[in-house]
């Protein structure tokens, strides 16, 4: 059965966001991945079964393969070891959760794109930039950029749109010197992570990071190189010069606008074929990246 929501009798529930369920638990944080699907920033009605499960299990991949780069917050996600006030939700937690340190949030989302697509290549149609970036004249949608570049964006509450910032308004957000080390920490997470997976027959055109610090130290926090942070293509059939087929939710979003709907909540239902197609992507990429299925 999918998983829309978590209410665990005796635990504190600190917050519930797009699509986890974050509760504290003696001095840590419980993150629980549910089901939820959002797009546009808009959490959708229509769950996609065992989605959780993948981006957690995907996370954990990923914060192990980085840590030569950066720290981060996992503390454990085995549930046995998770504190005796968890025990009677074992079942719902096991390979959809993971304890960790409590961090303090930037205010921002890293994001690296390697390839010009989404938002990007739409600003970059009307300025020949992307976030301020100037770039080279006559790039084609879905091409590899000269280089990976640093896109900061707002962090919007549920519901409402991010907006990207250029690095001088990252700057005024968070300081120049922890602004510079937090690109540089993206930039070299995602090389890394890109040229591994193009050996796995995936380009991660773009994603997105989120950091925090936790007494003093920059951390990596959140999820990492999932498909729900990033765009998943399928190497073999990749070709720009429009859009591409994905391992991600773009799926979803190439759906949403397909019908009449403003991208504003209340997001639609989603049809059966739909959802299953959208979880049969998300548990390719799982595969494809770790070499594995759901735990």
């Amino acid at each position: 059965m999918p998983v829309f929501e978590t209410d665990f009798k005796g635990l504190k529930l600190l917050h519930r966001g797009k699509v986890r369920d974050i509760y504290e638990v003696e001095g840590n944080l419980l993150i629980v991945a549910t089901d939820r699907l959002s797009a546009f920033d808009v959490v959708l009605p229509t769950p996609i079964p065992d989605k959780g499960k993948v981006l957690t299990q995907m996370s954990f991949f990923w914060f192990d393969f980085l840590r030569d780069i950066a720290p981060n917050h996992l503390v454990t996600e085995d549930v046995s070891d998770y504190p005796a006030a968890c025990k009677p939700y074992e079942p719902h937690l096991k390979g959809r959760s993971m304890l960790v340190k409590k961090a303090a949030p930037l205010p921002v989302e890293c994001i690296v794109r390697g390839y010009l697509s989404g938002s990007g290549w739409k600003d970059y149609k009307k300025n020949g930039s992307v976030c301020g970036i100037e770039l080279p004249d006559g790039l084609l949608e879905s091409q590899e950029l000269p280089s990976a570049i640093f896109t900061p964006s707002t962090k919007a509450a549920v519901g409402v749109h991010d907006e990207n910032i250029s690095f001088d308004g990252m700057i005024d957000l968070v300081g120049r010197q922890l602004a510079e080390k937090v690109r540089d920490m993206a930039l070299g997470l995602y090389s890394k992570a890109s040229a591994y997976a193009r050996g796995c027959g995936v380009i991660i055109a773009d994603t997105k990071f989120e950091f925090g610090l936790s007494s003093g130290e920059l951390i990596l926090i959140d999820e990492v190189l999932t498909p729900d942070s990033s765009r998943f293509w399928p190497a073999d059939s990749y070709r720009p010069g429009g859009a591409q087929s994905s391992f991600d939710k773009q799926f979803v979003r190439d759906y949403l606008e397909s019908i009449s709907w403003g991208k504003r909540p209340p997001g639609p239902e989603l049809p059966p074929d739909i959802v299953e197609k959208t979880r049969e992507r998300y548990l390719e990429a799982l595969r494809r990246l770790t070499g594995r299925g759901l735990a």
